[in-house]
């Protein structure tokens, strides 16, 4: 019997725990071979791809990104491979059970919930002929109608057996990020989270996810996520595990984690601003509103004052970076009260901030009191909310504005010091901002058309001009000093003209000349390695002050080809040199 696990991942460099889970348990009664694609391939071609492999047994894991795609391919494998039996899993089908088997008959069999054990039951009962009507978690047509068995017991996690021994993964561990849990379920009761319906936290094997770790890292794995719900809900557990990471780890890997930021302990901070080397972990928190009337509507418990602290504390040791999550439609939010959140969490200028839109998930709490709140939202996942009873599809419009933008303006990093000083000199609060950027960005059209950086640059600075603010000479010298220091050789065309005058330009250059301390290069090397701005303020002064000194300033970057670096020299004229 050829069995074939398979899923569409959102992203190539994704890879899908799941099926790997199932390839293990099934192991040695059953090989099972494992094949990913992503939601971006032509659905044909998966089909076809199936197709030639000529599988008995196929099992899909489904989710709210794939769950479309996966019943497209399905379909067509039925239309041509007619005897091949589906199976279907994971999250999105887990849940209205009875909905799915009536809307997709191509679905054979649908596993409910942890589906290890079911799954295996299932291959070992079709490769026997037995029947199936006793399998717990086993959902499937009989006699044309419905049958739904009652989901199993929790399966003992820490007699699981690894999902990360296969040969045939360990040329993909340092392209793709790999994922890794360490427990199962969540203490915390989130409606609009689909990990508040299992209760309780399970744990694997401590020593077993140690070795697992040790062999990744040995066979080049370089991104290896944590998938836990709550890492650090057990401080013990959360401990010994960075410990051990810290002592173990291989240069050049990254951990990320999912944590919970208020209950962290500032002495575990502490630690980790010790001890560990810059970089080796990323934490993502979940925010999501800082409203304690909205949090306790979907049951959410949080003291965004340690968050705060937490957050606070771990930017300030500069060796995590932090990706700090919000939704956007939570119950009773309005636009004004989503703004304040917007704001709140901004003012810890956390590296990421991430603004996603409320989507009620099959099985929540928050889905089953939808009409509650007046929810009207996708009837196809991923089920994202258009409106409800304070929140209007305009203002949703308005806040995918505000998203985009910063995605393009914050997140990427493009231009740090540009940003920060708009934020805090131009507007009111930063999201006002976001959104009067992202309105005028959406107004022109370019949410619909490509960019390149030298676009991102032209476009804020168009936008800034309809501003008639006299900051604009101050907010373009930023502009040029994050474009150059982020470049690594002399662009050949950048994205302003060019306002510096030759004349201008060899004074500058005979004024270093008099300082070789400041930066000794020929003058051939001079030319050909870097570019001088005259900017009408001491931008080092400010970097140090926060405080504006206006003089005629030179910039002088070099591009430094040994380091393929940008380095960054100011010098004050005392002449009068032109810009406009």
């Amino acid at each position: 019997m050829h069995i074939i696990c398979t899923t569409l991942n959102a992203k190539y460099i994704h890879t899908n725990l799941a099926i790997r889970y199932l390839k293990a348990y099934a192991a040695p009664e059953f090989h099972v071979e494992l094949v990913e694609y992503t939601i971006k391939d032509p659905v044909l071609n998966i089909v076809t791809d199936l197709y030639r492999r000529k599988p008995d047994v196929v099992g899909f894991s489904c989710y709210i990104w794939n769950i479309e795609q996966t019943i497209e391919v399905i379909q067509l494998l039925k239309k041509v491979h007619p005897t091949v039996t589906i199976v279907v899993g994971g999250p999105e089908v887990s849940y209205d059970v009875a909905y799915w088997l009536e809307r997709v008959p191509q679905f054979d069999y649908i596993v409910i919930g942890e589906g290890e054990e079911t799954f295996k039951q299932l291959l070992t009962a079709l490769q026997n002929g037995d029947d199936v009507a006793n399998i717990a978690g086993l959902a499937f047509h009989q006699d044309g109608k419905a049958v739904i068995n009652p989901q199993r017991n929790k399966i003992n996690l820490a007699n699981m057996p690894s999902p990360f021994r296969f040969p045939e993964d360990i040329p993909h561990l340092s392209k793709r990020v790999t994922y890794v849990e360490t427990s199962r379920g969540c203490p915390f009761s989130c409606q609009f989270c689909l990990s508040s319906i299992e209760v309780g936290v399970r744990y694997f094997d401590r020593e077993k996810i140690k070795e697992d770790l040790r062999y990744l890292m040995k066979h080049g794995a370089k991104v290896i996520k944590f998938v836990d719900r709550t890492f650090n809900i057990s401080r013990s557990y959360a401990m010994d595990m960075f410990q051990f990471l810290i002592d173990e780890h291989v240069p050049g890997v990254v951990f990320q984690f999912e944590i919970t930021a208020d209950i962290m302990r500032p002495e575990v901070i502490e630690f980790l601003n010790r001890e560990a080397p810059p970089g080796l972990f990323r934490f993502e928190i979940g925010v999501q509103s800082t409203n304690d009337e909205v949090n306790k509507l979907v049951m959410r418990k949080q003291n965004f004052d340690k968050l705060t602290r937490t957050v606070t504390m771990v930017k300030q040791g500069g060796k995590i970076a932090q990706h700090l999550d919000l939704i956007a439609g939570l119950p009773e939010e309005d636009y004004t009260s989503f703004r304040k959140t917007f704001n709140d969490v901004f003012a810890l200028r956390p590296e990421e901030l991430q603004l996603g839109f409320l989507k009620m998930l099959r099985g929540t709490g928050l889905r089953h009191k939808a009409n509650e709140y007046g929810y009207v939202f996708m009837d196809r996942a991923p089920y994202e909310i258009l409106r409800n009873n304070v929140l209007s599809f305009h203002d949703i419009i308005r806040l995918k504005q505000v998203e985009d933008v910063l995605e393009k303006y914050w997140n990427d990093h493009r231009m740090d010091e540009t940003i920060e000083y708009i934020v805090t000199h131009l507007f009111d609060t930063p999201f006002d901002f976001f959104q009067s950027f992202g309105t005028y960005w959406d107004e022109q059209g370019w949410a619909r058309i490509g960019h390149q950086l030298e676009d991102l640059f032209r476009r804020l600075y168009s936008f800034l001009q309809t501003l008639h603010t006299n900051d604009l000479p101050i907010v373009e010298a930023f502009m040029k000093y994050d474009y150059l220091r982020n470049q690594k050789q002399k662009p050949r065309k950048p994205w302003w003209d060019e306002k510096t005058d030759k004349s201008a330009r060899a004074r500058v250059y005979e004024k270093l000349s008099e300082q070789p301390y400041l930066l000794s290069l020929s003058e051939k090397e001079l030319f050909k390695h870097t570019v001088v701005e005259m900017i009408p303020f001491d931008l080092p002064h400010y970097l140090q002050t926060k405080q504006v000194r206006i003089c005629n300033m030179a910039m002088i970057v070099y591009f430094n080809q040994s380091t393929m670096k940008a380095e960054t020299y100011f010098l004050e004229m005392e002449q009068q040199v032109t810009y406009e």
